[in-house]
């Protein structure tokens, strides 16, 4: 390696690494912030609160990473900029392009290097960083419970007025909600003291309640007695109730348990649970569309399966050859015709009915299929950001010659916002099935690479990027000149 390729790479190294550290931890302070109702107050230790951390950290290097570089290359090579180095190197007859010789090379090396943690370290930490959340409510169950505010807990939603004991498993003034799926009748307890056990081999939370009533509501077919919204209730010492933690302890390491989701997959697993998602979508949307079709069989049976007519005086008679245009046409009485529409309306409410829920259902399935088409592209747009981000920072950063933290972080920032942005709103029109996948996994990258090209065709060939304001500046001065009475100069 020549002098000139070890001194640019040594200088962008240096500001990459403390860029890329004080990013680091901005976005980690943002994750303290993020959960910080699930570790305040919780009497954790530093251990699994270091544990938290670590375990988390992984996720924000996808957007650590890019940013760090875009920032590092407009610093290094405005301030080489600004410091005539480069200059120097054109005199020397050294180009821009072969300046940043080594420097693409190393960028190329740690675009491979994102491509790698992305797609097996990030999915392991995803899987520890969940069941790390599971373990520490399994061990402390009142950790699932905060105070003075209703917790969603299973089926149930629990406020409690106080905790306390070593582990807040002792509760005062506990209310709890119980949900029952598809049942409208509302279930409340309400009970002076409660106390809380859990195991960590069982992913059941028992709670104990003690001196306490239960209220649930009585359904009546009365409308004035629903008016009245009657209840029952009564009165216990001591109750037992067994709450399922299994959607908050899935700390099993089963493959089947991981693959609930898509941001715990590698590629391979992406691609084999995908073609499992595929054909249960492809079997669902059959089916549906196989019950559709037996529902409307029976609008095109003939008026007297229908009605089941004891003769042939209520039908007119029709050829063997010819359909009539409307079947409601061949019967004469007119009770039979009302049947006949009653009858066919009801089908056509029953069959509209199953074809929407099960569109909404296939929506459902589609919207999962998308989430892991967009964590499988996700993997190969965080290796593409980090070459993108270098051709966007570094000749800029030669364009405007000015280096340091002043200037270059507004560029960065603009950019990288901008960048963000279309990514998530790419990902939120592929995620409802606006436009594909991988259209919007990529939509930043297709919108910002121009710019990267545009940027690198001007640095190498030592042309500055001016814009021309005059077209719109010239109207809105004549417009103020004349409004405010302003003679011009040359009048």
């Amino acid at each position: 390696m020549k002098i000139l390729d070890r001194y640019i790479l040594i200088s962008f190294i240096k500001t990459f690494a403390s860029v890329f550290v004080i990013l680091f931890f901005i976005f980690i302070l943002q994750a303290i912030w993020l959960f910080i109702a699930e570790l305040a107050g919780k009497d954790l230790d530093a251990g699994v609160i270091a544990k938290f951390l670590i375990f988390y950290a992984p996720k924000v290097v996808p957007l650590v990473l890019p940013l760090s570089i875009l920032l590092a290359s407009i610093m290094t090579f405005g301030d080489f900029a600004e410091n005539y180095e480069f200059a120097a190197m054109k005199s020397a007859g050294i180009s821009l392009s072969r300046a940043m010789r080594s420097l693409m090379i190393f960028i190329f090396g740690l675009s491979i290097v994102a491509f790698f943690f992305a797609n097996d370290i990030i999915p392991k930490a995803e899987y520890k960083f969940i069941n790390l959340r599971a373990n520490i409510i399994k061990r402390k169950p009142a950790m699932a419970i905060v105070e003075g505010q209703f917790n969603s807990i299973g089926a149930y939603n629990i406020k409690v007025d106080r905790k306390s004991g070593e582990n807040g498993e002792k509760l005062t003034g506990v209310t709890i909600h119980k949900r029952i799926p598809g049942n409208s009748n509302a279930t409340i307890i309400r009970s002076k003291k409660g106390l809380l056990k859990s195991s960590e081999s069982s992913n059941l939370l028992q709670l104990e309640l003690y001196d306490g009533y239960y209220y649930e509501d009585v359904p009546s077919k009365n409308p004035v007695e629903r008016k009245k919204q009657p209840f029952a209730k009564s009165s216990f010492t001591k109750q037992i109730m067994n709450i399922d933690l299994s959607m908050l302890n899935n700390a099993s390491t089963d493959e089947e348990q991981i693959a609930q989701t898509n941001n715990m997959l590698n590629l391979s697993e992406l691609n084999y649970t995908l073609d499992s998602l595929q054909g249960n979508y492809n079997k669902e949307a059959k089916n549906i569309a196989l019950n559709a079709a037996q529902r409307s069989a029976i609008v095109l049976t003939a008026p007297r399966q229908l009605l089941n007519l004891p003769g042939k005086d209520t039908l007119k008679p029709v050829k063997k050859d010819s359909i009539p245009a409307k079947l409601i046409e061949i019967i004469t009485s007119k009770e039979d015709k009302g049947k006949v529409l009653e009858i066919a309306t009801n089908s056509v409410t029953s069959a509209e009915s199953t074809i929407t829920s099960g569109k909404v259902g296939l929506f459902e399935r589609l919207k999962v299929i998308n989430n892991h088409w967009l964590a499988f592209y996700d993997k190969f747009v965080i290796a593409y950001a980090c070459l993108l981000m270098f051709f966007i920072g570094a000749p800029l950063g030669a364009i405007i010659r000015k280096g340091g933290l002043g200037l270059p972080i507004v560029f960065a920032v603009l950019i990288f916002i901008t960048f963000h942005f279309i990514n998530t709103f790419g990902k939120k029109l592929a995620q409802e099935n606006a436009i594909p996948p991988y259209l919007g996994s990529w939509m930043s990258a297709f919108v910002l690479s121009p710019l990267a090209i545009f940027l690198t065709y001007r640095a190498t060939n030592d042309m500055n990027v001016t814009i021309n304001w005059d077209p719109l500046i010239v109207p809105l001065q004549k417009v103020f000149n004349k409004v405010f009475k302003i003679k011009p100069k040359d009048a």
